[in-house]
Formats: C-alpha cells, structure tokens, sequence
C-alpha cells in the first residue's frame, strides 16, 4: 500500500473504546470496538473501571494494527468521554472506579455550594455551571468518602484527571501527565479568562493538593508510546480532544457558528463562537481546542439521555430486540397520537438543567400501543436538541444555516427527518458517523503536515424541514407540557 503513513485514533467513549486506522488521506484502513462494562452501584451513579478500558484501548490497538505496516504507523491521536474523572496515585494504580460524567453523586456538594453564594463566582471563572454533571464535584466526593483517596490527598501523592489524562499516563508508562483545554475546561477547575488551573477553585472544592495534569495546545505531542509492545518503536501522542470538541472539527466546524449534534449515549450540541465569550444561561461555555495558542470557544450544552433511551427500550423493557426495530416501530405509526416521552432517567441536562426530574411517559390513551411508545422516544430526542439549539442560538446570537449531526443515531432516517422538521432548519449528516475520531486524526494530519487545512472534505447526507408550521409548533407545545409535568412532579415533592 503505498502511502505516507498511519494515524491510529483512539475514541474512547462512555460504553465503548474503539480504534480507527486511517491512512494519510484519512481514508479508513480498519476499525476495531471494545466494550466496558458500566455499573451502577447506587441510583445516579455510574461508574468504570479504569484498567478496564486501558485494557480495552490496547486490544482494540492490536486489532487495528494487525495486518499493516506497524512502521508506518506517525501518530496516536485521542478523544474521550469528557468530565469523567479517574483518580490514582504515582504507582498508576487506580484508587477508585472511574466517575462518569453521567454520574449524580456530587448533587448535594454542589447544592452546598450554591447555598454558599459561590455559584456565580464558578461561572464567572469557568463558564461552567455548578453542576454535578462537571468534574470538580466528583472529585471533592472521592476526597471527602474515600479513605485511600483522602490518605494520598494528604501525602500530596493524588492524581487527578480525565479519561484523556488517564490514558496519556498508561500509553507513557507513567512520563506524561497532561491534558488538554477542550478536557480542562469541563472540570469546573480551569479558569477560562487566565487558560491557568485555578486556586480559588481548587479551595471551594476543598480538594487543593491535588495533581492536576499539564495544560497543552490539542495539538501539541503530549508523550510517546509503543501501545504497550504493540510496535516496533515509540510514536508521538499527537491531537488530544474532548470528544465533543473533536466532532466539531471532524464536522469542519471552524467558523462563527457552525453548530453540530453529537449523538451518542447522550447528545452533545456545540457552536463554534470563537474567540467571543457569550454569556449563557441554558448552556455552557467551554474552550472547542486550541492550536498553535491560539483558543476556540465554544457555546454548548448535553443532553443526558439520548442513545441511552433507545438501549433503555430494547434492554431493559425488552420493547424490540435492537435500536433498527426501535425505528422500524415509529415508523410504522403516522403519528405519535399524543404519546410524549421525557427520557430523565438521570435527571435533565441543558437546557432545563433539573436535575431530580425522572422519566415521564404521558399522553397514553387505550389505543396507545409499542409503536407510540417508540415514536415518542426517538421523538424526545429531536425534541430535546431543538430546546437546546434554540436556547443556545438566543443566548450567543448567532443563527446557524444548518445543523451538523453525527453519531450512532444518525443511521436513524426517521430521527434525522423528525429533527429537521422540528428544527426548521437542514440537518447534514455525516456520513462517516465517527466524527470525534476523525477530528483528532484530522488535527495530527494538519501538524504533521500530511494535509492542508482546505484539502480534506466530508461527504455528507441532507435532510431538508418538510414539516407543516403549525403542526411544527403544535408538536413543540406538546413535548414542553410533557417537560413541565416531569419538572412541577419534582417540585411537587420537594414542598409536598
């Protein structure tokens, strides 16, 4: 095979670590997935195990890796679930599960914390809410409940980092221990305006001593590695990004507002706002990468659960055996006959932000059978991803031409036309789904030189609004009353 080389891309993401080989044009050479296993030890929490998915992103390095030339192999580039955070100490040895981003157990210390006034100081600094969905909160958790975690807190022998971080230090053997922005900034510790780890912040949380990774460009060669003897000699760890960030710039999403939707197990909506710094109420404000110095901010907000509503109905309601019949059921409906489903199985994220909402089912009659209820989970996503891209279009006055989506879901035809309809606005697809993959092994192509910064094109699917606007606008009153039951249900029982 005649070529100038491999990029290897690890996307390491919350059920799965999957490997992507691509060659210097970035067209896939091969791809290879490893399942972890989630667990669940108590209502709201999520966890990993940390060697687990180290073990994982070898396997699937080896599977990739097989049949070629593992000379040629230039680079190993990395993205990954963002906010979930591993902590261990300078042995490499994991003191405690993986926290995910999912993860509620830091409610009651960010509530704390609002109730001490520090709620807009957090914003100010970070651009972030003060929400358990972040980093900080996780962390401060581990301290206060986990005896080894506190113990080596207090021998100053703590590390601390994102999934992005955790690998570095496995694929370096312990060297390297760094992160970059687009990670950083969704810990609730990067303070946005001085690029630096904050103190202040740190001391809110009562975590101060910890050792926070390095600060880097995405681009910067963060370490070296022979994925553990998988090749012959050791390769720079080149483009490191959240994986958010990472579709964005797999998507082309380099201009003020360019807009994609990522959706995985949740769904990701991000608008690319420069070097401005809106202020947001609905969603939040994050750095997208920085190259050369040089920083992207970000407008964005997550949806919890959306791939995960799917998987809820074909695993654990055993509704159809697989998310194609899940489609093929809505499809099989005209209409949703009044059935809305608010999927807040752990609570809603942006732009509601609430985060004791649980999931609601409403509208049912006598008539309402499977095919409704799937309809109205496939609907729910739509619908929450046009809250958020309304809330966000508003907040950062910018109004995007289209939506650029990506992600598992995206092969759903019936999703992808639901959203252009409800959005009023064309939805691109991708039609390589893995965008966050791409993103990184786009950033290496660029810093080592293989491509131009106009030279690569995505191909792309279109689907263009066709809705009525007053069945549009019909369906959307809809799906916020449904909203507004599983919010005043909460507080209901908040005062009850």
């Amino acid at each position: 095979m005649e070529d100038k080389g491999f990029i290897l891309s690890v996307d390491q993401s919350t059920a799965t670590t999957k490997v992507f080989l691509f060659d210097s044009k970035l067209s896939l050479v091969a791809r290879a997935a490893k399942s972890h296993k989630q667990y669940y030890p108590m209502p709201g929490w999520v966890e990993h195990d940390p060697r687990e998915i180290v073990k994982r992103t070898y396997e699937a390095c080896r599977e990739v890796l097989h049949n070629v030339p593992k000379d040629n192999v230039l680079a190993v580039s990395i993205t990954n679930q963002r906010e979930t955070i591993v902590v261990w100490d300078g042995s490499g040895k994991p003191l405690y599960n993986a926290v995910v981003w999912q993860c509620q157990r830091g409610k009651e210390i960010c509530e704390s914390l609002k109730n001490k006034g520090y709620a807009d100081i957090v914003r100010d600094k970070t651009g972030l809410l003060l929400d358990p969905y972040f980093s900080a909160s996780k962390i401060a958790w581990l301290v206060k409940n986990v005896k080894e975690v506190k113990e080596k807190l207090l021998e100053g022998d703590l590390y601390v980092g994102t999934i992005d971080s955790w690998l570095v230090w496995n694929l370096t053997k312990g060297k390297a221990h760094v992160t970059d922005y687009s990670n950083a900034s969704r810990t609730l510790l990067l303070n946005i305006n001085t690029l630096k780890w904050d103190e202040e912040l740190t001391d809110i949380f009562e975590i101060s001593g910890i050792r926070l990774p390095a600060l880097v460009d995405s681009d910067s060669v963060v370490g070296y590695t022979d994925l553990d003897g998988v090749l012959p000699h050791a390769i720079p760890i080149l483009g490191v990004m959240g994986d958010s960030s990472a579709a964005l710039y797999g998507q082309l999403g380099f201009k003020l507002g360019d807009t994609k939707a990522t959706y995985g197990t949740g769904t990701s909506i991000m608008m690319n706002v420069k070097n401005f710094k809106p202020k947001l109420k609905s969603g939040v404000l994050s750095i997208g990468w920085s190259q050369g110095g040089e920083i992207d901010f970000v407008a964005e907000g997550n949806i919890h659960s959306s791939g995960d509503t799917i998987k809820w109905l074909v695993e654990q309601m055993e509704l159809a055996s697989s998310a194609e019949e899940v489609e093929k059921l809505a499809a099989s409906v005209d209409n949703n006959d009044g059935v809305y489903f608010v999927p807040a199985f752990v609570g809603l994220g942006a732009p509601y932000w609430e985060n004791d909402a649980r999931a609601l089912i409403c509208g049912m009659s006598r008539r309402t059978n499977k095919s409704h209820i799937a309809r109205a989970a496939i609907e729910s996503i739509a619908y929450q991803v046009h809250d958020l891209f309304v809330a966000l279009c508003e907040e950062a006055h910018v109004m995007p031409r289209e939506l650029k989506a990506d992600g598992g879901a995206t092969k759903n035809a019936f999703l992808m036309q639901f959203q252009a309809n409800v959005l009023n606005v064309p939805v691109t697809v991708s039609k390589f789904e893995d965008c966050s993959a791409l993103g990184v092994a786009l950033l290496a192509a660029r810093r080592l030189g293989l491509m131009a910064p106009s030279e690569f094109q995505l191909e792309r699917m279109y689907y263009y609004p066709s809705m009525d606007e007053a069945k549009r606008r019909e369906l959307i009153r809809g799906w916020r009353e449904a909203v507004q039951r599983t919010v005043l249900r909460v507080r209901g029982e908040q005062h009850g």
